[in-house]
């Protein structure tokens, strides 16, 4: 009976540990198949930090509260870059979410890991850039998720289409993108 019983317990704890790898697996064959997603050479962040406003978006399941007044403000903070994301409920109060960013090695800061849970993060990759910074166009390599952020709660419209070609051109789906609103700014 005791041989039985290792048997059962080799079995399962078999496959818990082999479980990470299917999904693994599972997760690579349904990923379709991207080309690399290039980023912009360099960043300076001294430039970039402050406040973002969002002016377009891929809508996702983590801002699905958020239905006007997305903005994010970015304050360097030694080695990492203090995140702050703000947005306005349908209920008219405010969600606020703090967060952290790292920057990715070798990728003269277009590449950041930021992370509101940590221990997990995500890719935050700084695809166009205007060279005033007065617009950027974020995104990471999978093209699930993207946003178009300005200086300003709107950009005009020729603005935009030329962000969205950028975006399109990277190999997102252009209609993917949705405009936020920007009712009023927020309170800090």
């Amino acid at each position: 009976m005791p041989r039985l019983q290792n048997t059962y317990l080799n079995s399962t704890i078999w496959k818990i540990l082999s479980l990470p790898m299917v999904v693994s697996t599972l997760v690579s064959c349904s990923t379709p198949n991207y080309p690399p997603l290039p980023t912009v050479a360099s960043v300076d962040l001294s430039r970039y930090q402050g406040k973002w406003f969002e002016v377009a978006l891929i809508p996702n399941r983590f801002q699905r509260m958020c239905v006007a007044d997305t903005q994010a403000e970015y304050k360097r903070d030694d080695d990492l870059i203090r995140v702050t994301n703000r947005c306005r409920k349908d209920d008219g109060s405010i969600e606020k979410a703090n967060g952290v960013a790292k920057i990715v090695e070798g990728s003269n800061n277009a590449k950041l890991r930021v992370s509101f849970f940590r221990p997990f993060y995500g890719n935050y990759w700084v695809l166009a850039l205007d060279p005033n910074y007065q617009w950027v166009l974020v995104g990471e390599p999978a093209r699930q998720y993207g946003w178009v952020l300005s200086r300003t709660p709107q950009l005009d419209p020729s603005t935009l289409n030329k962000i969205l070609d950028e975006a399109e051109k990277l190999g997102y789906t252009r209609s993917a993108f949705k405009t936020s609103a920007q009712t009023k700014p927020l309170i800090d």
